[in-house]
């Protein structure tokens, strides 16, 4: 089988969820005999001539196709970023080169309903893996400016008061006191309603294209049902870790009585890493000592913030990046990992492999979270954002250490990837026996 494997980005040059998941998924199939490349974009703000630019390399054994956008000569930037034409010149190009028999889009952000509409106008199946609410949500996250959620049936107007920074501080006093006036005139910003309601439009159309969405939660799947997109190809289909050898699940302390509490992945506010130190702030005297685990170089100003703000605690140890090859040592490092996401969140990649590592997780009670984590089992769950909250859930593991030998012993099973390629395979073979049945 010949597969062309999209995302929006990859390694090395970046490193995300799924851009990993793209590039397991392009060498588990090549290590199952099935030839595949994989199409990604590499830059927006290239310095070239033309719209578009691209290179090809190998990054471990998988040959990628680079695209280089110079999104600064775009007609439409916000257009651009969801349909760009140039994007699908290329796919059909590569398309044809290549001749794959399966299209697999990981995520959609940027490659969008341009890549989408290439791949159907060339008549081959097409494979879309959900990762986020990009095709929805302008700001990925369902987010909002002011840090708040968003419902999950998503509205144009609302959003568009969002993207016009409605919750910024010098409005709060209108939205407080005069919330109906407000509204009146964030509903009267019609040629922004417009735009957006057409970017909503056009992308869940081109979605409901695709013979098979897969969503790795039951939540994603229902928001994505709940804003149109067919019952009929939306498949539940959870992803699978897999832990290199070289550590042990953790077993006990460093000390006494100390327990220890990891955070892994992106130093981010909507990952909410102030929740955790602020919750250790309530606790001042409390034995627990916190690593937190990620990337610190995305929001320096942030990072700065919260080193200033708890630099006197030193029961914080901020750690830094980390390979996947140290994965199984940090979690044997830590009794407990905490993920205090602000935004619903989808799959989370870190749970799955602390429970893979026989590691309990304390989440925010939220979307993906909420959904792998049973308080009381395998976990606990906080209020999300409530530091008071999360505070409480760690007293209550240190004033009772056999709560948390109950919790490992509630941490359900994790699928394998072998596993999750298996079903993948399966998929694909599906689309093809579809696409063959219409044309016979």
């Amino acid at each position: 089988m010949r597969i062309l494997l999209a995302v929006h980005h990859f390694p090395p040059d970046h490193t995300g969820g799924a851009e990993w998941r793209a590039y397991r998924t392009a060498r588990h199939m090549q290590e199952r005999g099935h030839t595949v490349r994989v199409v990604c974009i590499r830059r927006l703000d290239a310095d070239q001539d033309s719209d578009l630019a691209w290179t090809d390399d190998i990054f471990q054994e998988v040959r990628v196709r680079r695209l280089d956008l110079n999104m600064e000569r775009a007609a439409d930037s916000f257009v651009w970023q969801y349909d760009h034409p140039a994007i699908s010149r290329q796919v059909e190009e590569l398309i044809r080169e290549f001749q794959p028999d399966v299209f697999h889009l990981v995520g959609g952000y940027l490659l969008g309903s341009a890549a989408i509409h290439a791949v159907r106008r060339a008549g081959i199946p097409l494979v879309v893996s959900l990762t986020d609410f990009w095709y929805f949500c302008p700001r990925i996250t369902l987010l909002r400016s002011d840090g708040g959620l968003s419902p999950t049936l998503v509205d144009p107007a609302r959003c568009a008061g969002c993207l016009a920074g409605q919750h910024r501080r010098y409005y709060r006093w209108l939205n407080r006191h005069l919330p109906g006036f407000m509204e009146w005139i964030w509903r009267r910003q019609t040629g922004q309603i417009s735009r957006l309601r057409e970017r909503f439009s056009t992308l869940r159309d081109a979605l409901n294209q695709a013979q098979v969405v897969i969503a790795p939660s039951r939540f994603l799947q229902s928001v994505y049902l709940q804003n149109g997109i067919q019952l009929g190809i939306l498949r539940h289909s959870r992803q699978g870790v897999a832990i290199p050898p070289g550590g042990q699940p953790a077993e006990g302390s460093t000390a006494p009585g100390v327990l220890r509490l990891g955070i892994m992945g992106q130093v981010a506010w909507h990952k909410g890493v102030h929740v955790i130190l602020e919750a250790l702030h309530h606790l001042p005297g409390a034995k627990v000592e916190l690593f937190i685990h990620g990337d610190e170089t995305k929001f320096p100003a942030y990072v700065r913030r919260l080193r200033r703000q708890y630099e006197k605690d030193s029961r914080i140890h901020w750690m830094g990046t980390y390979p996947r090859s140290r994965l199984a040592q940090i979690f044997g490092n830590v009794d407990v990992l905490v993920i205090p996401s602000l935004w619903y969140e989808n799959s989370p990649n870190a749970i799955l492999e602390a429970f893979a590592c026989g590691v309990p997780v304390i989440a925010s009670n939220l979307g993906g979270m909420a959904e792998l984590v049973q308080d009381g089992r395998g976990g606990l769950l906080f209020a999300p954002g409530n530091a008071w909250d999360l505070a409480r859930q760690v007293e209550r593991l240190i004033a009772d250490p056999a709560l948390l030998t109950r919790l490992r012993e509630g941490i359900p099973p994790v699928r394998t990837v072998e596993d999750e390629m298996d079903e993948l395979e399966t998929i694909y073979q599906e689309v093809l026996d579809q696409q063959a049945g219409m044309k016979s």
